[in-house]
């Protein structure tokens, strides 16, 4: 089962991530343009999981997030991205 299944995601109020950084071993603090913020675990959808996600369990590899602010989401240097809804939700802790 996915770790993030159950989550109740209302793009209608999610807004685009402006900041991020890195504050523990696969945890982030996100900062929207509504001027909330929040932090978010990503551990349970990076560590141990294969794929494009491989790269990312490298800690020096992940603390290379960044904010790409066309698509007002985070990015890795892999290329890999994660939908800022769903980032905005766990952020605010709105189920899941």
């Amino acid at each position: 089962m996915h770790p993030w299944k159950g989550l109740k995601v209302d793009p209608d109020k999610t807004q685009p991530i402006v900041a991020v950084r890195v504050v523990d071993a696969f945890v982030i603090e996100l900062s929207f343009a509504d001027g909330s913020m929040g932090r978010v675990d990503l551990a349970p959808v990076i560590v141990g999981k294969g794929g494009v996600f491989a790269a990312l369990n490298d800690p020096k590899v992940f603390a290379e997030v960044r904010v790409d602010p066309e698509s007002g989401t985070i990015v890795f240097p892999n290329g890999v991205d994660l939908d800022p809804d769903v980032l905005y939700a766990k952020a605010h802790r709105l189920g899941g």
